[in-house]
């Protein structure tokens, strides 16, 4: 396949579970109210949001993340809230030994009605994670988790942010602004919070994708766009978690945004996110059909096309995952623990997902990696859907050459192939 894929497919493959994300965060609970403010800072638009309903073992919540559902905030229906600020912690020279076989966070999220009962589960592991978090609830509690430890706020207000430091200084003034104004003043309401966040907003190749202002006591969450702080999408957790499972995308609650549009537009994803949304609007299998015909028409000259048809496959994938396991990121992609624990159910995305793979694989490619990789996709759709032998010779293809696969595939087909053995074997 050709050259231009197998570069997006590289990306994809290696980006690190904990995002980049220069954000500015901060709780604030004073004059009765408890209220928590961020800027989620990157370079990847398309912010998706997904409600997840109360299950017999979890409690319901909202998140906000990117396309590759990765969680980058979320409040659950107890008005506890966590948020993710990228830091450059050597896990190495770090005596963590214990870690969760998940995602931590996730984890609390589901069981933890408040910051108390978050440090429970903190405690029995350690947090390895190049990000900080920012954990709080609607009883004022606020705690900051990183890999070195737990911080309790003192005083009536806590900062995660995540400048670098340049010869003993910060490289940045956000962290200080943010203090300045909450230590220079008593108020704490959506208009002081939003002032903050104006301050502190980034532009240029880091933007300020979105922002967000949540009342952890009422269950609202104030939501802004690219840095406008004028216009407000408005949610009221209760009401919108009674509409059951969904992911939305964050801009299609927002009028239409010149700045927003032109950033988007240039981003690479901008293609497969065209694509999705016509999947949406005109159906998965006619809009597959479409792009294929039109991709054996442009061949070989079908670089750009292919790789967004590439990436939609897997961003099918991912949402098939994400709302067959309560909304929770799909372990898998990043070789974590549980990801392994296959759970067999059967979903239209994922033939859709395998009929894109099927197609893509079956070009002219000179990278036998690209090729593996695509094995190793068809494979797991195939054992989640049930089709152990099936998932089994696809499998063994992606793993025969070791030294002609992306070393993630051969672990992830490896560790399959040894659990696919011994579920036959019982």
């Amino acid at each position: 396949m050709q050259r231009n894929l197998l570069f997006i497919l590289i990306g994809i493959l290696f980006c690190s579970i904990d995002t980049v994300r220069a954000c500015t965060i901060f709780s604030c609970s004073r004059a009765g109210e408890v209220l928590v403010a961020a800027n989620e800072d990157d370079t990847t638009p398309f912010t998706r949001i997904w409600y997840n309903p109360s299950t017999k073992d979890r409690y319901a919540s909202v998140c906000f993340g990117a396309p590759d559902m990765q969680i980058a905030s979320a409040m659950n229906e107890h008005g506890l809230f966590f948020d993710y600020a990228a830091a450059n912690y050597d896990l190495s020279k770090l005596n963590l030994t214990n870690p969760y076989p998940g995602d931590i966070m996730w984890e609390i999220l589901g069981k933890c009605k408040n910051v108390k009962e978050a440090i429970t589960i903190l405690e029995k592991y350690d947090y390895i994670s190049y990000s900080q978090a920012l954990l709080t609830d609607k009883e004022g509690n606020s705690v900051l988790v990183t890999p070195k430890g737990i911080t309790e706020k003192s005083g009536d207000f806590q900062i995660n942010s995540n400048c670098n430091m340049i010869n003993g200084k910060l490289s940045c003034r956000r962290p200080e602004i943010t203090n300045e104004m909450l230590s220079g003043s008593k108020e704490n309401n959506v208009d002081f919070l939003k002032k903050i966040l104006d301050k502190t907003h980034q532009e240029g190749e880091l933007n300020t994708l979105y922002s967000t202002i949540c009342d952890l006591k009422r269950g609202i969450i104030y939501v802004y766009l690219f840095h406008d702080y004028n216009t407000v999408y408005t949610i009221d957790l209760k009401s919108e978690l009674k509409k059951g499972y969904r992911i939305e995308n964050l801009a299609d609650h927002f009028p239409t945004s010149f700045a927003y549009e032109n950033f988007s537009k240039n981003h690479s994803l901008y293609l497969k996110e065209s694509i999705f949304q016509e999947m949406n609007d005109k159906g998965i299998d006619t809009t597959i059909a479409r792009y294929i015909a039109e991709s054996e028409k442009l061949s070989p000259k079908n670089e750009k096309l292919n790789s967004a048809l590439l990436e939609a496959s897997l961003q099918l994938i991912k949402y098939s995952w994400n709302e067959h396991n309560s909304g929770s990121m799909w372990d898998y992609w990043f070789s974590k623990p549980n990801g392994y624990n296959v759970k067999n159910y059967q979903d239209t995305k994922f033939v859709s997902a395998e009929k894109i793979l099927k197609y893509l694989s079956s070009t002219e490619t000179t990278d036998p990696k690209l090729q593996n990789f695509m094995y190793e996709m068809m494979g797991y759709v195939n054992l989640v859907q049930g089709n152990k032998s099936l998932a089994k010779k696809f499998y063994e293809k992606a793993t025969a050459h070791p030294d002609q696969a992306y070393n993630v595939t051969i672990v992830r087909g490896k560790e399959m192939l040894n659990r696919i053995n011994t579920l036959k074997q019982k």
